[in-house]
């Protein structure tokens, strides 16, 4: 196909030349279906759904050539207007990804300054995250990548076995793609490339001396290697579509909804009050844990972290991490809100239930509504029930909480 170049588009290389043989399917994985449509075919379109995007070469394995030519061109024909079409080809693939997307490459003509990877194993990835890193690169110049924070603990382990200290995960990020950079200098990284198994293309830029950044990428965009990818691939389509997203996936405005359940037993420290639904409780018993033990706020923060697909509360704060010994409910709610918004996603509203038979809520429902809330930034609603005597709650040794959370993905920038 004709290429054509605007000063405002870029050109994508999808990669899908992999075997894909850890998924245990004998098609290769770009070709292996999700949602009634191939890895490729959901790349293909997440590619051309952005606004920035004006060409397309899909990197394939030799034998599939003719079967990715017509995936691609049903793929674009819907996509194709007469004031800014979008171009493609299909070019054969490599024994390794390094090869592969240096094929894809020198199949570009020259006048495509900017140059995004995609791989197609991220089929699902958000078609505004694409405009995101063209938009960064033709800003800064540098290579840019689309990144998720680390939200769990993450350790140096030994070759015994043994963790030997915690790493600050505050300085790492999940690489994804699109990975976009400058058109001459990332033809120059791949001419002085000296190895041919990097990892991944920023790899390669860095290591050629060009610099690097990163912008917002997405949850969606996770990589599918193994079975179970192919199941929350499944899950996140029929999710979708069922709030009324259709066509390319794009995750802004899609609500999400996520559970959190917590216990802690009743302590035997007469010197320290309850801290429950962040209040205190002068008179009650407290409750025990490596915190303040508020089981209202850590269900709370458990059920926003799965809402958003970020772990839960001993993943990321952890019981053993003498930072936390103490800590107030808020520590975890306002973190866990922090981290929602670093992936991308606004707290709608929560809910929350405190089971026991003490303290008595309701003479205070109001107040505790209003300090959780302040903490989520959005409603929270709080109610208590007992279990009629049954139960470790319904005898009086400790109190349990259950609270759903309701979030959206935020939009674009």
């Amino acid at each position: 196909m004709t290429e054509r170049a605007t000063p405002v588009r870029a050109a994508v290389i999808v990669v899908a030349a992999g075997s894909g043989s850890r998924l245990g399917r004998y098609t290769p994985k770009a070709f292996v279906e999700v949602g009634g449509r191939t890895l490729l075919q959901h790349a293909v379109e997440s590619a051309a759904g952005a606004a920035t995007v004006g060409h397309i070469v899909a990197v394939v394995p030799p034998q599939l050539i003719q079967r990715a030519t017509d995936i691609v061109a049903a793929c674009l024909a819907s996509h194709v207007s007469p004031t800014t079409p979008i171009s493609w080809s299909v070019v054969e693939g490599a024994d390794s990804r390094f090869r592969s997307v240096e094929r894809g490459l020198r199949s570009l003509d020259p006048s495509w300054d900017v140059v995004l990877v995609h791989d197609a194993a991220r089929a699902l990835a958000p078609s505004r995250v694409f405009d995101d890193v063209i938009a960064a690169v033709r800003e800064t110049g540098d290579g840019v990548v689309a990144s998720l924070p680390v939200v769990d603990t993450i350790n140096v382990v030994n070759s015994d076995g043994v963790v030997t200290h915690p790493v600050d995960r505050s300085t790492l990020a999940i690489m994804q793609t699109p990975q976009g950079f400058p058109r001459h200098d990332f033809d120059n990284a791949y001419v002085r490339a000296t190895l041919p198994d990097y990892t991944d293309d920023a790899a390669v830029f860095a290591a050629a001396g060009f610099r690097v950044l990163t912008v917002l990428g997405d949850s969606a965009s996770f990589k599918i290697t193994m079975p179970d990818d192919l199941v929350r691939a499944e899950s996140v389509l029929e999710s979708a579509t069922a709030f009324g997203v259709t066509g390319v996936l794009d995750t802004r405005g899609v609500l999400r909804v996520g559970t959190g359940v917590d216990t802690h037993a009743f302590s035997d420290d007469p010197e320290v009050a309850l801290t429950l639904a962040g209040l205190s409780w002068p008179g009650e018993r407290s409750l025990s844990g490596h915190s303040d033990g508020d089981a209202a706020a850590h269900a709370v923060c458990d059920a926003l972290l799965s809402a958003a697909g970020l772990g839960d509360i001993g993943g990321i704060f952890g019981t053993d991490d003498p930072r936390f010994a103490g800590a107030s409910g808020d520590v975890f709610v306002t973190h866990a809100v922090e981290l929602l918004r670093a992936a991308g996603f606004e707290p709608l509203n929560v809910t929350v239930q405190i089971i026991g038979n003490r303290p008595r809520l309701s003479g205070r429902r109001a107040e505790a509504e209003a300090v959780l809330s302040s903490w989520v930034g959005a409603p929270v609603s709080v109610s208590a029930t007992t279990t009629d005597g049954l139960g470790f709650t319904g005898r009086g040794e400790g109190v349990a909480a259950v609270a759903s959370a309701l979030i959206r993905a935020l939009p674009a920038r």
